[in-house]
């Protein structure tokens, strides 16, 4: 199950951990990305906390977290290759695991059809 928040990141629940990253939208607007500033493991955040930071030749972007929970994992990848958010944002460019979530908090997050009227809207 993958869900989507207003601020364009996207997590998507299997068992127990969650997979948090920006969406394809956000990417693009971003432009290439040159640098990417992942979590720690065990960093505890609450909805809504700075979770990572993305910049491009554009602007630099906070990501917020979109659920509750601790930070199990980064994708060191992208200390080398920040470019993989650019061309599979929400595949291989996934920017950290989640675990010890609050699945409620789910519930209140967007699925893929909500996600792309608020696109058209113009958000």
């Amino acid at each position: 199950m993958k869900k989507y928040t207003q601020d364009h990141e996207w997590v998507e629940i299997e068992g127990d951990i969650a997979t948090v990253g920006i969406t394809e939208h956000a990417a693009e607007e971003l432009g290439d990305l040159t640098f990417v500033e992942l979590p720690e493991k065990g960093l505890d955040v609450i909805v809504g906390d700075k979770l990572a930071m993305v910049e491009s030749v554009k602007a630099a972007s906070d990501v917020y977290a979109p659920i509750s929970g601790t930070v199990k994992e980064s994708n060191r990848e992208l200390e080398d290759a920040p470019g993989l958010i650019n061309s599979a944002a929400e595949q291989e460019g996934w920017i950290c695991k989640i675990e010890n979530f609050d699945v409620v908090e789910i519930e209140d997050l967007m699925t893929a059809n909500q996600y792309t009227e608020f696109l058209a809207k113009g958000k």
